[in-house]
């Protein structure tokens, strides 16, 4: 059995106001979310939930998660396989479906990562680097990803085709 990593997260509510829960409309769903010393993520509900837009909400941190860790995974990999990627962009989408009692489930998330390798950039064995090669690595990357792995709903990738970074000239 490997190590287990363990994570800490604090979460304070700021949004009570001067009545707190008294009622559904009384209260902010405003809090702020500390992870060690680094700076505050201010968060709040869907604006749909009556949360503040500005601020991030968990569904769109969950997406936000599993972009973040199928993109590490996919640049270690690519790296492990003499890859040179030089630009990485995701552009994920996530689906959630409310029931009428009001909960809810997201039924699944579609990540569309658009890779840019190299000028000239090819395999170690010579080969070109293809949205074909390019795939295979997405698919270690779904396979390794922890966060992935984690979640009960389907992860999809939609590559979108393999750029090459244009070679600058002086």
């Amino acid at each position: 059995m490997g190590p287990l990593h363990t994570y800490s997260v604090d979460v304070t509510w700021t949004g009570a106001g001067r009545t707190g829960t008294s009622s559904y409309t009384a209260y902010s769903r405003d809090h702020e979310v500390r992870i060690g010393s680094k700076p505050p993520l201010l968060g709040s509900s869907d604006p749909a939930f009556r949360g503040d837009p500005t601020r991030y909400n968990p569904e769109e941190l969950l997406v936000s998660a599993l972009a973040q860790c199928h993109m590490l995974w996919f640049l270690h990999l690519a790296s492990a396989a003499g890859i040179v990627v030089v630009g990485y962009e995701d552009q994920a989408v996530g689906t959630m479906r409310i029931e009428a009692a009001g909960q809810g489930q997201f039924r699944e998330v579609v990540l569309r990562p658009r890779v840019t390798v190299a000028a000239g950039a090819h395999l170690p064995t010579g080969a070109a680097v293809t949205d074909g090669v390019l795939a295979g690595i997405h698919h270690q990357a779904h396979e390794h990803c922890f966060i992935s792995r984690s979640v009960n709903f389907p992860v999809r990738h939609e590559p979108v085709p393999v750029r090459t970074a244009q070679s600058v000239s002086h």
